[in-house]
């Protein structure tokens, strides 16, 4: 990317503070902006030049009786307006070209943080908010980056120009035309301050109107099969008023800051109108002189009035830039040590680990503290809550322990490089995640170096192409939104696939069977224990059916271990797992 400007969080964060910020993303396109600026410039010129052939059309036609004024203001119409529209052109079209690569870059930057966020930091955010920050407030970031600031640069030249000819005419009359600036300054930054305000509350309902959208698209079997359809319809009714009643506030405020700027430049102009009717009658002002400063100053309000207006989309786009650099600034997960690591053996060590989500919630895993040999097929199961899969998210650090260490090969794992350290381990689990693309890809997916002949062999081998061989296009036919149009067997061995692929030392099962009925968790079980060959698994499992044949068994109960065995020591020795068990084969 071009620019990346980053801020630390602490940074006082002051509405021009933000704006400044986000101008920095423009900087790398200033040699675009300043052509755009330039087009400014000729606009706004060719306003007094139109004031200016104003008065010269009613000076040389109406008191010199000039007969070449019948072709030089036709000309000169022509030529102004000729110029006015290449430069109405430049000052919208560069800045427009700028401000949609600003767009794009700050879209990157965004993005690509929230791939670097860690996990805990994700898991607490609703994706809704982060999606419409990603879509609707970079928007409204970049207009106040590019599209605001064209009117603020425009329309203050526009203002100055006009001012200055006005002073040039006649500087009496043109003291009445300033009179009106401290007002509309005043109403202006009262004006700024509703806009910002009531611009965060539209982007804070925005983000629940995404929210509720996506739930229901996500969950539409759910909410079909509780004939749901009202009750989400009235959520989202709920947010989408709430977004319509905030927006009303911020219209209310711009078309009232309209009228109110036309009442007073008015006023100014009124003072104009008298003052310039006494000299007219004192033989003082000419009447071509008055025609060219009348026209002149009518072109000034409409200026003040963009100025004004302009301050909705600037205050959005500052009320967007906190939230969106609010995110940006949020600390990236953590990288770990600079050990470097090709291939593990494959030893993992849990020494005294404890760990909490939070200090109000308490401890989930205390004191645990276990060793896996390299190869070995260990299984932690217990009841719900007992903190089995927390366990194992310890190992590739999603989360970092809060006391004690998780070590691979003698190492702690914060030792590591964090993309060496998760090149080690691979993951299956309930959750099944693939994404819009062929099976192919799903299968290779990040597989940087894998022949299409690995590739096809980790499909054969995780029966992918026993219902591959269906689809006319084989391994190249697209999937359908998080592959809804394969069944959970045929997804999950498209997971499988993907971690024989990656062929790392380490391997993750999370409930890798849980969602899935007999006949797939029987089919589905044969490939997992052709991936489990010769690697260190840990096997997370509800379904105590699929740990019989572990090489070891671990139960928690209450993020504590209190039984450790084989199958067949913990049936026997008649404790927690037996009594697990007992409840799982009663019927």
């Amino acid at each position: 990317m071009n620019a990346t400007p980053a801020a630390p969080a602490a940074q006082a964060r002051g509405p021009w503070a933000v704006y400044r910020r986000l101008l920095r993303y423009a900087r790398p396109y200033v040699g675009v902006y300043l052509i755009g600026v330039a087009g400014m410039i000729l606009y706004s010129a060719t306003e007094a030049a139109l004031a200016y052939l104003i008065q010269q059309f009613t000076h040389g036609t109406f008191l010199q009786h000039d007969r070449s004024m019948l072709w030089k203001i036709p000309g000169g119409v022509v030529v102004l307006f000729l110029l006015r529209g290449i430069g109405d052109f430049g000052s919208n079209y560069f800045p427009g070209w700028v401000g949609r690569q600003v767009i794009k870059d700050l879209r990157h930057e965004l993005f690509a943080h929230y791939l670097r966020l860690p996990t805990a930091f994700l898991d607490r955010q609703q994706s809704g908010a982060l999606l419409s920050k990603l879509t609707y407030n970079t928007e409204l970031v970049a207009a106040a980056a590019t599209n605001a600031s064209v009117s603020l640069i425009r329309d203050s030249l526009g203002v100055v120009v006009l001012v200055g000819y006005l002073f040039y005419m006649n500087w009496q009359l043109a003291l009445f035309c300033i009179a009106a600036a401290p007002p509309i300054g005043w109403l202006m930054r009262v004006a700024n301050r509703s806009f910002r305000r009531y611009s965060a509350r539209i982007q804070n309902s925005m983000a629940d109107i995404t929210r509720v959208a996506k739930e229901a698209i996500d969950a539409h079997r759910l909410i079909k099969i509780f004939n749901a359809e009202a009750h989400q319809g009235a959520r989202f009714d709920h947010a989408n008023e709430a977004n319509r009643r905030s927006n009303m506030k911020l219209v209310f405020a711009s078309a009232l800051s309209n009228p109110v700027v036309q009442l007073i430049a008015s006023m100014a102009l009124a003072g104009v109108l008298f003052v310039s009717i006494r000299q007219v009658f004192a033989h003082g002002l000419s009447f071509d002189v008055f025609l060219g400063f009348l026209a002149a100053a009518m072109m000034v309000p409409p200026h003040l009035r963009r100025l004004v207006n302009v301050s909705g989309p600037l205050q959005q786009g500052i009320a967007a830039g906190e939230s969106v650099f609010e995110l940006i600034d949020e600390a990236d997960e953590r990288e770990g040590g600079a050990r470097r690591i090709d291939r593990a053996r494959g030893e993992i060590e849990f020494r005294d680990v404890s760990f909490e989500y939070s200090s109000e919630k308490g401890a989930v895993l205390s004191a645990v503290s276990f060793k896996v040999r390299a190869g070995e097929t260990v299984a932690i199961v217990g009841r719900s809550g007992s903190g089995k899969s927390t366990l194992a998210s310890l190992v590739p650090r999603f989360y970092d322990v809060s006391t004690g260490a998780v070590l691979l090969d003698g190492h702690d794992v914060r030792e590591y490089r964090l993309a060496d350290l998760r090149s080690q381990v691979s993951l299956v689990s309930q959750d099944v995640v693939l994404f819009n693309d062929t099976i192919r890809n799903n299968i290779a997916f990040n597989a940087v170096g894998k022949t299409d002949a690995e590739i096809l062999e980790a499909a054969r081998a995780a029966n992918v192409l026993e219902f591959v061989a269906n689809q006319p296009q084989g391994l190249d036919a697209p999937l359908a939104d998080r592959g809804q149009n394969l069944s959970g067997g045929q997804r999950q061995r498209i997971s499988i696939a993907r971690a024989l692929l990656k062929n790392s030392p380490v391997l993750i099962l999370d409930e890798a069977t849980a969602a899935l009925d007999n006949e797939s968790e029987r089919r589905v079980q044969q490939e997992l224990s052709l991936l489990m060959r010769g690697r260190t698994t840990l096997v997370i499992a509800h379904r105590l059916s699929t740990v019989e044949s572990a090489d070891r068994i671990i139960v928690l109960d209450r993020g504590r271990i209190v039984e450790t065995g084989t199958h067949r020591q913990l049936v026997a020795s008649g404790g927690l797992y037996a009594a697990l068990h007992g409840m799982q084969f009663s019927v």
